[in-house]
């Protein structure tokens, strides 16, 4: 579990620029994601461009084309989603390709892409990590973004 940001730490986000590419499959739970990424990087003062994607296989065609783009670079980009495992490997499948591409943009660009596209057993688990307001992943996924702004900065990235 990732530590709050502090008021120190997040204010020195304030002007960075966060694409979160979330998809609309599973929308009960990314939403919840989606709002309380949002709130945490408008606490840090950061802007936050959205962009919708049918379902997780989507994500990273969408974050790759915001990793090139040039018109409105961003410092980061956070992919949100949830897979549900059925009868068929199909989640798995998809669950690998999406973590496969997201390293590869990541790696490629040398821009963070934070990865909470999440691979779950049922409801049950999508329910305790996306609708539960003490461990919600999109929460920790803004974090984690303010956080490697922060370190790429550093970096002279």
């Amino acid at each position: 579990m990732l530590k709050k940001a502090t008021k120190a730490r997040a204010n020195r986000a304030a002007g960075k620029r966060v694409a979160i590419v979330a998809s609309r499959y599973n929308a009960r739970y990314v939403n919840s994601m989606l709002r309380a990424a949002q709130a945490e990087l408008a606490r840090a003062k950061v802007a936050a461009e959205v962009v919708r994607v049918p379902g997780a296989f989507e994500i990273p065609a969408v974050a790759s084309a915001l990793a090139r783009r040039l018109a409105k670079p961003v410092d980061a980009i956070l992919c949100l989603g949830v897979i549900l495992r059925g009868e068929t490997t199909h989640a798995e499948h998809i669950g690998q390709a999406v973590s496969g591409a997201l390293a590869q943009i990541q790696i490629g660009h040398s821009l963070p892409v934070i990865h909470e596209v999440l691979l779950l057993e049922n409801k049950e688990q999508a329910r305790k990590r996306c609708l539960d307001a003490r461990h919600n992943r999109g929460i920790e996924a803004a974090r984690t973004a303010i956080e490697m702004t922060r370190v790429m900065r550093r970096l002279g990235a």
